[in-house]
């Protein structure tokens, strides 16, 4: 007897569909899971057998084999308990299936057989509806986070013997009523979608914190909102109490909301990782904002594990990845930086297949100047106690090309005085210059595959970030006289063709190149 049922599994973000194949044979009673399963999958026997006879069902004394196609890939998790019960059951004769409808089963069964939640839910109801099945049977717990995607049937379920009718169910568990029972339909399961939150309610900002909390600071508010409009890395650099947690903390509050494309596409990579916390809130709408410790793994920033798991790169993905005190992090966290900020995606090479994971974020960090903090500072601050081997280790720390990928490298002083300001400027008046120029940038290129000015590069580069002659030997004189790499140049180049965004300028011209030239900070320090 054969039975033949869909399930999936994660790969990355994305889900791969699984034939759940089950046979059964005469032969010594035996239970075989083939396909590559890992320890959680060959585990599902045990879970699978306690559940279908606390179920009142009979688990089938005969040799059983279990096939999980394609069989070259590995499979990792505990999704198929409810496939392979069901596919059990099926082959031997105790349920039938509705024929109507082309069901995938996801869940992770108990031993008295309730349903438990898994994680990437979002990703699999993705590939059912890409790969033409009519609807999904899952954990109740799930059911809100499948709906999500709408145009496919959702069927909620607690616990296996709700698949049985209920004047069935007291028959099934005296172990008297035998004989087959007919799934002719699963409507009893459906699970009716939430209305969808209000729009205002998904994309307005934390009414806790603003801009105009911070005062003072301009020259630091302005190199944000340049940041904000174009996607572009930051750093602030400054002694200790000099506001730069705080401004970067407000960053989010100035960042667009998220497009339904790339709402779905971080809601679909937190669900991966099993941090979709309020699935009945509807897709994210705000960009995400991580700040992990600085204590955090090569492995945590990128990802990984024997089938990785998306990093902290990833589930920054169209937000802020947030590094505080950027020297204290290890070397090799922050070198495996390089190749995200850069190709804005990571990929991950295990023996039998390589993963890649969006990672296109706008890199916020923020620094003293030495390890005491109080390097350069004047009086009433504390004089640095800091000698010039321990200063060159602390800053050897960030390595020259990491430096040269953050495009804006800010100094953030102490207010020489007391810090009054009538009338601070606020993550409104910020919002509204980043809108208008994101707005520049869609329309500009909206025939490339291009969002953002961070984004160019190559032909693209040079087409869009032409300089008139004055901005051209501006930009001459700095490369020679700072030693910039040609990436550096490039950098400067999309930096202030942000900047003549936010001043509404199609053309850039030599102010846009200036401001954008002294946002080097580093570079500069590293010339004198």
């Amino acid at each position: 007897m054969y039975s033949k049922l869909y399930s999936a599994c994660l790969y990355g973000i994305d889900s791969v569909l699984i034939e759940v194949e089950v046979d059964l044979s005469s032969g010594i009673p035996q239970t075989s899971i083939i396909g590559l399963p890992d320890s959680a999958v060959r585990e599902s026997v045990e879970r699978v057998r306690s559940a279908v006879r606390n179920c009142g069902f009979t688990f089938p004394l005969q040799r059983i084999t279990i096939n999980l196609a394609p069989a070259d890939l590995r499979k990792e998790g505990s999704a198929f308990d409810l496939a392979i019960a069901l596919g059990l059951l099926s082959a031997s004769s105790q349920i039938v299936l509705p024929q109507d409808e082309k069901v995938l089963m996801i869940g992770e069964l108990s031993l008295e057989g309730r349903l438990r939640p898994v994680s990437g839910v979002l990703s699999m109801v993705d590939l059912a509806k890409r790969q033409g099945f009519t609807s999904v049977l899952l954990p109740r717990e799930n059911a809100e986070e499948a709906h999500l995607l709408g145009g496919i049937k959702v069927y909620g379920l607690r616990h296996l013997r709700e698949l049985v009718p209920e004047d069935h169910q007291e028959l099934l568990l005296s172990k008297s009523g035998g004989g087959t029972y007919q799934l002719e339909s699963m409507r009893h399961l459906e699970v009716p979608a939430l209305p969808a939150p209000p729009a205002q309610l998904a994309v307005q900002s934390s009414a806790q914190e603003d801009y105009s909390d911070v005062l003072g600071q301009l020259h630091v508010k302005r190199a944000l909102t340049i940041a904000a409009a174009g996607m572009h890395n930051i750093i602030l650099i400054g002694p200790p109490g000099t506001g730069k947690t705080m401004l970067i903390r407000r960053l989010p509050t100035i960042l667009p909301p998220l497009s339904q494309e790339e709402s779905l596409e971080v809601t679909k990579i937190f669900s991966a990782a099993g941090k979709l916390k309020e699935p009945e809130a509807g897709l994210i709408r705000t960009r995400p904002f991580r700040s992990p410790h600085h204590t955090i793994s090569a492995a945590g920033i990128v990802g990984g594990g024997t089938i990785p798991k998306p990093g902290e790169v990833s589930l920054a993905h169209k937000g802020i990845l947030f590094l505080d005190e950027l020297p204290e992090f290890s070397r090799g966290a922050l070198e495996v930086l390089r190749q995200p900020l850069e190709d804005r995606a990571v990929t991950i090479s295990r023996t039998r297949a390589a993963f890649t994971f969006p990672a296109h974020f706008i890199l916020a960090a923020s620094m003293n100047p030495c390890p005491c903090g109080f390097l350069g500072a004047e009086p009433p601050l504390p004089m640095c106690t800091c000698g010039p081997g321990k200063i060159l280790r602390y800053r050897d720390k960030i390595s020259g090309p990491l430096l040269d990928r953050i495009d804006l490298q800010v100094e953030v002083p102490r207010p020489g005085d007391w810090p009054y300001d009538p009338s601070p400027l606020s993550s409104s008046s910020m919002r509204e210059k980043v809108l208008a120029a994101q707005a520049l940038q869609q329309h500009r290129y909206r025939r490339h595959n291009i969002s953002w000015n961070s984004e160019l590069s190559g032909r693209t580069l040079r087409r869009f970030t032409r300089l008139n002659k004055e901005a051209e030997g501006m930009m001459k004189a700095t490369f020679e006289a700072l030693g910039l790499s040609m990436r550096a140049y490039d950098r400067i180049l999309k930096l202030s063709r942000t900047i003549a965004d936010i001043e509404n300028s199609e053309e850039i011209l030599s102010v846009h190149v200036a401001e954008a030239i002294q946002y080097r900070q580093l570079d500069r320090r590293s010339t004198s």
